[in-house]
């Protein structure tokens, strides 16, 4: 069996001198920072299924209804008008994670990634349980078509499938809850073909991403490991290898420095670098270096942490600085994207909206008696119960002011909309000339008032003629 390649800083473990693939094999290790990377993606998978599940405001704390255009993000509904708000949740959340990058380096990718949480967490396990450890599957690769390896290569890649149907299936869920996705199951693939396709698809993609392309997407497709050389420096903590303590290196008995080249760092290493080359665009933070070098110091009586958190100025032995200008900047503009997005989240989660827009035609009517302004009244109900709606002027409106042709209360039906046709009177006794008046939308259950303010439109008062 030939020995496993060698890692350089020329260009990238797996592709081989001809362009080919190399696949890579890395070893199973254990160690307090794979334990704790194991339970974290055991939470976050568990969120990821739990949350089609768990109701908020009678429904899914994440449900992008897109057949009915509403978007319910735990307790919040957001209807297409109301989508600008993402701004600031993208931007809020982009800044966070430059925050957390500028303090801790390409800790997103090692321990919060969807892509690394099944690849590692599930994919990885999976194949360790069929094919062996690194050693096995390598032999396993470079063997021979048998019987025993079509079965082993068989049972994975079938697994394989049913976890990627599995987590399409779940992931579809958000488009159109369990209920429905359970529905649409029970029925045939071409009376919902467009979710059928999706899942189909889906399934195929995460089928070839988690079986064969696993670490390319990091390395080749991921921009989020080209953009970490602008967003850290040499504060920045990151994983990397104590070269003062650990070179020169050699063998057991042999090195004056702590390290022994025993390659461990490299084989468990899960996009095929070497550590000890420095930190490089590969490397995903996953922390199995860390782990596999401190069982190497253990069994060779030495410290732990040649390999190690830590910036270039502590691995040089300079003072560490951890809060500086980027961090601060970037949890400025984090702040201010977030508590944008609670602000405006805040008003935009009352369970009904309304708007008020001028009806076409004239802007305006006049006669010997009033002057007359028609609008027309949107309301959308985003409760799953049907509300009742009533509409008056406000108290903010010029005394004398009538409103008429939205008298009577009328229903809405659960998460629907219904216009109104309003005309707003005054009278020219007191018509003072334009001016800004409230419209109050009053809507039970929960007595909910929308004030909203329009521009009452008229002629110059001089120029009516007196009475």
């Amino acid at each position: 069996m030939a020995a496993p390649k060698s890692p350089n800083l020329v260009s990238v473990t797996t592709i081989n001198d001809d362009g080919s693939r190399y696949f890579l094999h890395p070893a199973d290790v254990k160690g307090r920072w794979t334990l704790a990377r194991r339970i974290v993606g055991l939470l976050l998978i568990v969120v990821y299924v739990l949350l089609p599940w768990i109701p908020i405001n009678g429904n899914p704390a994440v449900f992008l209804d897109v057949e009915n255009r509403m978007f319910h993000l735990f307790g919040l509904t957001l209807v297409p008008q109301d989508l600008w708000v993402m701004f600031f949740a993208i931007s809020g959340m982009g800044f966070a994670l430059f925050f957390i990058t500028s303090l801790l380096g390409r800790i997103w990718c090692g321990w919060a990634c969807p892509y690394t949480v099944f690849l590692d967490h599930v994919y990885r396990r999976i194949e360790r349980w069929i094919e062996g450890d690194a050693t096995a599957r390598r032999a396993l690769q470079q063997a021979p078509w048998t019987v025993g390896k079509i079965a082993k290569r068989v049972t994975k890649h079938l697994i394989f499938v049913v976890i990627a149907a599995a987590i399409a299936h779940v992931f579809i869920s958000y488009f159109v809850s369990l209920e429905r996705l359970y529905g649409f199951m029970q029925e045939g693939p071409l009376q919902h073909a467009t979710a059928f396709g999706v899942v189909l698809f889906l399934t195929l993609v995460l089928w070839f991403c988690f079986g064969y392309f696993r670490e390319q997407f990091c390395i080749i497709m991921c921009p989020y490991g080209r953009l970490q050389s602008a967003l850290t420096d040499d504060d920045t903590i990151n994983i990397g290898y104590d070269e003062k303590r650990g070179e020169p290196r050699g063998a057991k008995g042999k090195a004056e420095g702590d390290c022994i080249d025993c390659r461990r760092c490299v084989q468990v290493c899960p996009t095929g670098i070497d550590i000890r080359n420095g930190l490089q665009l590969e490397c995903i933070g996953c922390t199995a270096c860390i782990d596999a070098c401190d069982d190497i110091m253990t069994k060779v009586e030495r410290p732990k942490g040649l390999i190690r958190y830590d910036s270039f100025n502590g691995f040089a032995g300079k003072k560490r600085r951890y809060l500086r200008p980027r961090v601060y900047a970037y949890c400025a503009l984090a702040v201010l994207g977030l508590g944008a997005l609670t602000l405006v989240a805040s008003n935009k989660a009352r369970p009904f909206t309304a708007t008020i827009s001028r009806a076409g035609g004239a802007g305006f009517f006049s006669d010997a008696s009033s002057v007359r302004n028609i609008y027309k009244v949107r309301v959308f109900n985003k409760r799953n119960q049907t509300a009742s709606i009533t509409i008056h002027l406000g108290q903010k409106t010029p005394a004398g002011y009538q409103l008429s042709g939205a008298e009577q209360s009328f229903s809405i039906a659960p998460l629907s909309e219904m216009s109104r046709t309003c005309v707003v009177f005054a009278p020219l006794a007191a018509y003072t000339g334009s001016s800004d008046i409230v419209i109050e939308v009053h809507a039970d259950p929960g007595d909910v008032v929308l004030e909203k303010t329009a521009r009452f439109l008229g002629p110059n008062p001089q120029s009516i003629p007196k009475p």
